[in-house]
Order: structure tokens, then sequence, then C-alpha cells
């Protein structure tokens, strides 16, 4: 079994690929997707987000989501709006947002490297997300959200890839959030063998973002083997996925907002901070610009905060992470948030919003104090993925995002 392998992708007829292409299905609650839908009959959020097309106040987990997802894909393919291709491909997707250029490879990867772990995990799963996954994949019978997967850069692939982007694209189109999405079509086969053997040459892959879809895709291979029983290979033994090199991936950090100051004065609490960071006031908000270096927000006054080196463990991997030092050494042990995952007090925003986001929330009295962290690297996520450990909550924000509708995977 191929650790990565060609497909014969379900995409947009060309001319209706900037009607159908659509954001992921998880940044979008439901009432966000019927605007974004609304007098937009191809939108993928159709398939995506179907209870759009239920009354409102469906539960999106309602059964009959589900079965209206499958119903707008059928009728999509029906109408010509999807076409499948002939033959197996690959596809060279890249996304430009503002100066930012990456460009990864649309595959489908072997659900039994992901269950061996040669395609590496950095977070937990929650069971109900998972069951969402597996629910909606088995009744449209096609996976539809690409997992993010990332590896060490390869010359072979970069050469490859600046060669194809050097052709005419199937798609060159811009959201409307301004991010560029185009799309090559590789159906050569001296290029498909090269791309299948250089990646079989890996050690790994690592999930960057699609734990739960993977985890889904996984269950769902074991479901229809047993179901059918086959000899050989199914097509749900490979999940859908888009493959960037880890040097053309953009993290943008993923701040705190903490409601209250659990109970200290603004005095006793920037005492007890001292106990771990250096502590500045600035003229200015705070960005943080090199690890161990963070941000704060405190009643209309920025703060510098910059971790004591012996606070620092030289030999974890998880807890060198800005996300472990800011709370293992403040948020738990000076404002009692144990489980961030549960606890209703702090809240995540991602780096995308900007430092005005923090400000604003913590002015308007909703939060107290607000944290501005710099990002996790790339090094840091395979750091923690090679030691098989798991990384703390909201420790990642990627951007771009891919979009949900220019390449799916047929289950049959």
């Amino acid at each position: 079994m191929s650790l990565i392998k060609p497909f014969a992708g379900l995409r947009p007829k060309a001319e209706f690929a900037a009607d159908v292409v659509a954001p992921p299905y998880d940044v979008l609650n439901t009432e966000e997707a019927r605007l974004r839908a609304e007098g937009r009959p191809h939108s993928f959020l159709h398939i995506s987000k179907p209870e759009i097309d239920l009354p409102p106040g469906t539960d999106p987990f309602d059964t009959r989501v589900y079965a209206k997802g499958a119903e707008n894909l059928q009728q999509m393919i029906n109408s010509g709006v999807l076409i499948r291709d002939q033959q197996a491909c690959y596809y060279l997707y890249r996304l430009v947002m503002d100066t930012h250029t990456q460009t990864g490879l649309v595959a489908v990867a072997a659900v039994a490297e992901y269950d061996s772990n040669r395609i590496r995990k950095h977070e937990f799963t929650r069971p109900d997300k998972e069951d969402d996954r597996v629910r909606q994949i088995d009744a449209l019978n096609a996976q539809t959200g690409p997992v993010f997967l990332t590896y060490r850069h390869n010359a072979v692939i970069d050469d490859l890839a600046n060669r194809i982007t050097s052709t005419e694209p199937v798609y060159d189109l811009t959201a409307d959030d301004g991010v560029r999405h185009t799309l090559w079509l590789i159906a050569d086969v001296a290029s498909i063998e090269t791309l299948t053997h250089t990646f079989d040459a890996m050690d790994c892959l690592y999930i960057a973002d699609g734990h739960h879809r993977s985890a889904a895709a996984s269950r769902i291979a074991k479901m229809r083997r047993q179901a059918d029983n086959p000899n050989g290979e199914i097509a749900a033994d490979y999940f859908l996925s888009v493959l960037f090199p880890d040097n053309q991936m953009k993290i943008l950090d993923y701040n705190r907002l903490v409601k209250d100051l659990n109970g200290l004065s603004t005095k006793d609490f920037l005492t007890n901070i001292r106990e771990a960071f250096d502590v500045v006031v600035s003229d200015s908000p705070v960005k943080p610009t090199q690890p161990g270096a963070f941000g704060m927000y405190l009643e209309q006054r920025w703060y510098g905060l910059n971790i004591k080196a012996e606070r620092i463990p030289q030999a974890d991997p998880v807890g060198q992470l800005d996300v472990s030092l800011l709370q293992n050494n403040l948020i738990e042990p000076v404002l009692g948030i144990r489980d961030p995952r549960r606890d209703k007090r702090i809240d995540f925003v991602g780096g995308i919003r900007g430092l005005g986001e923090l400000a604003k929330r913590v002015d308007s009295g909703e939060m107290q104090v607000a944290f501005s962290l710099y990002p996790t690297r790339m090094e840091n996520l395979m750091a923690v993925a090679d030691a098989n450990e798991v990384m703390p909550p909201k420790s990642t924000w990627f951007e771009p995002k891919l979009a949900d509708g220019l390449v799916s995977h047929v289950l049959d």
C-alpha cells in the first residue's frame, strides 16, 4: 500500500468553480453559512452545511441533515455542476493570501499509515466530532473535507511543482475573502510515478489540521471493510488530503482572553506573574517577535512579558511550546484555569483577527485580560508528533484555509 496515491477526483465543471468553492465546513456556523449561500444554489455549503436547506432551528446533527447533504451532492452531479475525472490523477493546489504563497499536492493518503502513526498526529479528538464526520462521509459516500498534511520539504517535489505551475491551471479563482485558489491537474504517468515514489520514500507525514476528518476516515475504512469483506483494496482505505511542504506553511498566533483575575487585584496579579516573567509596560500593542515573549492587555494598557529562562523545560517538546509556557506559568497557577478545553473563563482568538480584537473584548468588559503569543513553529509541531505527544488545545491557527468543493474523493 502506497503512502499516497492518485484518484479520480469529483470537482466542479470549470464554469461553475467560482460558484461552488466555499469555506471549510468548520469555520462557519449555520447562520453564517446560510447567509454565504444565499442566492448561490451551487455553493458547496449546500453539501457541507446542508442544514441551511432545512427549516431554521434544525439540529445540525439530525439524520435529515446528512440525508439532505447526500441529496444535494447527487443533484449537483446529475446537473453537471460537479464532474468526475475519468482517470486517477494528482492535483496541485496553490493558495495565495496577501504576500504568502503555498503550493500543495491533492492526493489520497493511506488509512493504514495513519493507523500505524506514519501519518503522525498532535491533537486529541472528540468523539462527538468524530461521529459527525463519520455520519457525513457515510451519507455522502465521499470525503469532501481534505485533511491538511505537511512534510519536510523535498527538492524533487519542489522542482516538479515549479514545472507544473508554469502550465495552464484548470481553475484560478479568488474567493470572497481575498484568497486566491489555483488548481492544476497532474495526469501524466511519469509525474504521477515520481510523486508516488518520492512520498513513499519519506519516513512520515504530519497532520497539520484535520484530526477529526482523518480519525473518521479510519473508522469508515473499518466499517466498509467489515461490511463488504473485500479481498483487495477499497476506496475507503485512503482519505482525501492536501500535502504542503513545511517551509511554505503559515501558522498564525492563537491568542488567549480570560474573563477575570481569579479574585486578585491588579497589583497582586502583576506581582504574582513576575515570579515567572519579566514584565515591561509598553506604549503600543505587543505582537511578540520571538518564542518566549508574550503581550498582555490589561486595563487599557499593554505589557510585554518575557518568560524567565529557568522556566523553560529543555527536554520537553510540549512544555517548550509558548502555549504551554503561558498555561503552566500564568494561566493555571495565577488565574486558576486548569483545563483550558472546558473552562468557560477562557476564550481563544486566532491571529487573523489582529490585536485590536483582543483590546476590543477587554475594553468592552466581556474579558478582563488578554494575551498575545508568538506563533507555534512547524518544527515544534513535528517534534511533538515525533515524540508521540499531544499539543495543548488551540496551539495552531493555519492560514490560508483550504477551500471545500474544489476536489472530493468518492468512495466507490
